[in-house]
């Protein structure tokens, strides 16, 4: 028996960044960069041709702060402005999607990957088999169930996570994800962790206590003494690292539909899109991809 269309959630400006450091820069004739842009579309385009999803739903972030910066005043401290040529094709993502019609939410307060955790829920309910693409690590906790995580770890390459693929990873199930973080800590996010302590450490703590609170829980019990001595000198704090590093599920999201099949892109609209942008290598693929989809449709 074939396994049941997915619905795609995009996590867009990771895919953006991603595409913008994994291909070399990219500009048309009048000098205007497109690598991220011609990276996100490109990989987008592949993922309709190979996925045949029954449909796309994508999460941005705002650029505004969440309730993270305001439980942790350094969280994403080290976080540096981006590229200005990123900055630019930043300024287009939209221009780029419209045409394919996919439903597009953010929340303000909430990052694209609380978006991308409640849409998750959302369509798990419903029935449906959600795949979510990003490429932020933070993402493969909601491999669980039928959601599958598709994580692009250099713009173009990818590989897909289910539940178990997460716990051979981590040595951790999905819903430990949080913890695991907390205790190894996340660079990008600024969050620390607890110094020497590994990701075989982290495994076997949480393996044996069951997360953060089986741990401090515990504490005493730890061993050796110089892992417990650097739990204990930040028990307040790691709590506060795994709820950060937590993705919330109970986002506020507009009415109306969680996604759009590809029989709704608009293909003159993209197609001279793409002209103006030169992608030209992109129009065949696009071609095949929606040849992709209306047979999957039918």
């Amino acid at each position: 028996m074939a396994s049941p269309a997915p619905i795609l959630i995009l996590d867009a400006f990771s895919l953006l960044y991603r595409a913008f450091f994994a291909l070399p820069p990219l500009t048309t004739k009048a000098g205007e960069p497109t690598s991220a842009l011609y990276g996100l579309t490109a990989l987008l385009i592949k993922l309709l041709r190979e996925r045949r999803p029954k449909g796309v739903a994508v999460a941005r972030d705002l650029p505004r702060p969440t309730f993270r910066h305001q439980r942790y005043e350094h969280y994403k401290e080290t976080r540096v402005a981006p590229p200005s040529a990123l900055g630019r094709q930043v300024m287009r993502l939209g221009e780029i999607l419209a045409p394919f019609g996919f439903p597009t939410f953010a929340s303000p307060g909430f990052e694209a990957d609380d978006v991308l955790a409640t849409l998750a829920k959302e369509l798990e309910a419903q029935g449906e088999t959600p795949m979510v693409v990003s490429g932020d690590r933070d993402a493969l906790q909601l491999a669980r169930g039928p959601v599958s995580v598709l994580y692009v770890a250099r713009g173009v390459k990818d590989t897909l996570y289910d539940a178990a693929a997460v716990e051979k990873r981590f040595g951790v199930t999905a819903a430990q994800v949080p913890d695991y973080i907390a205790l190894v800590g996340d660079t990008s996010d600024n969050l620390p962790g607890i110094a020497g302590v590994g990701p075989h450490t982290a495994a076997q703590l949480i393996t044996r206590f069951g997360g953060v609170e089986g741990i401090l829980r515990e504490l005493p019990t730890v061993a050796p003494p110089r892992v417990r001595d650097a739990l204990a000198a930040h028990a307040t704090e790691l709590s506060m690292w795994r709820e950060l590093a937590a993705l919330r599920d109970d986002v506020p999201l507009p009415d109306g539909p969680r996604y759009a099949p590809c029989s709704g892109i608009d293909v003159p609209r993209l197609r001279a899109l793409f002209e103006e942008l030169e992608f030209v290598s992109l129009l065949p693929r696009l071609d095949e991809a929606l040849a992709a989809c209306a047979a999957s449709s039918g």
